[in-house]
């Protein structure tokens, strides 16, 4: 299915591995040209190769930190800059630290809220002239913890909710010239995955990374753990016109894991 992609231009916050990465590789292999980001420089610029390697477009790599109101200001003025308009606005961020309640402290709150939700709303806040020029798109790309709470993650079960509500207002808000919609990731073979999954083979949880995979599949009806290609397939869908009548939703992608009925 071509999606249209073709030489619009889009912006990936976080991007240099994950979902993000998987996102931008979706886009760019799509046609359209890609801002991607990250803070580590030498990560940013081994995920701009992976992405080109897979670009019909082109894609430029901006380092930045997202949780510094500045950078993403420049990350919104460089993609303008380097395409000359704006189209599509993607917005990922790593996870808050794991935890309980009672060890969760005024600090780490604030904190998750910085990265969680003033990212997305300092992104969307700037990107939106630009976005409504020609008809855009905002993906916001949360958890599945926002449908069922996972143990351990208070600050991501809590404050990622606030994305969620973000993106219903602005369905509304930004409607029709912008389109809003936001993805619920299940677990993916992604770096981060794969660390852990090794880390518990060191500890001796599971006697290979094979068993391991095995286990944070448990559950999933599928009956595996997702790709991140596959994450990035819906990102991009979303993002096309393909996805016209497609506002204010919130897609999990999780292999049906989830079993709350909303």
């Amino acid at each position: 299915m071509d999606l249209g992609l073709d030489g619009d231009a889009a912006l990936v916050s976080a991007s240099s591995s994950g979902l993000g990465k998987a996102s931008a590789t979706a886009l760019a292999a799509e046609g359209a040209d890609v801002v991607i980001n990250g803070r580590d420089p030498d990560r940013l610029n081994a995920a701009l190769a992976d992405i080109r390697e897979a670009a019909t477009g082109e894609v430029v790599g901006v380092p930045g930190d997202i949780t510094d109101p500045d950078d993403t200001t420049r990350l919104v003025d460089r993609a303008v800059e380097e395409f000359g308009g704006l189209d599509h606005l993607v917005t990922s961020a790593g996870g808050p630290p794991s935890g309980p309640f009672l060890d969760t402290d005024d600090e780490d709150w604030y904190d998750a809220f910085d990265l969680l939700v003033m990212s997305v709303v300092r992104l969307v806040r700037e990107a939106t002239p630009h976005l409504r020029d020609g008809g855009g798109t905002v993906t916001t790309v949360t958890s599945g913890s926002v449908k069922e709470a996972i143990d351990s993650l208070v600050l991501s079960n809590s404050v990622r909710m606030s994305v969620v509500g973000l993106e219903k207002t602005l369905s509304a808000e930004l409607a029709p010239e912008v389109r809003a919609n936001t993805v619920l990731p299940g677990s993916h073979e992604t770096p981060r995955i794969e660390e852990l999954v090794e880390q518990g083979v060191d500890r001796g949880d599971y006697p290979d990374y094979e068993a391991g995979i095995a286990e944070w599949s448990a559950g999933t009806p599928m009956g595996r753990i997702g790709q991140p290609e596959e994450f990035g397939d819906v990102v991009a869908f979303l993002c096309s016109d393909r996805a016209s009548y497609v506002n204010g939703a919130a897609i999990p992608v999780d292999g049906g894991a989830h079993a709350s009925n909303l």
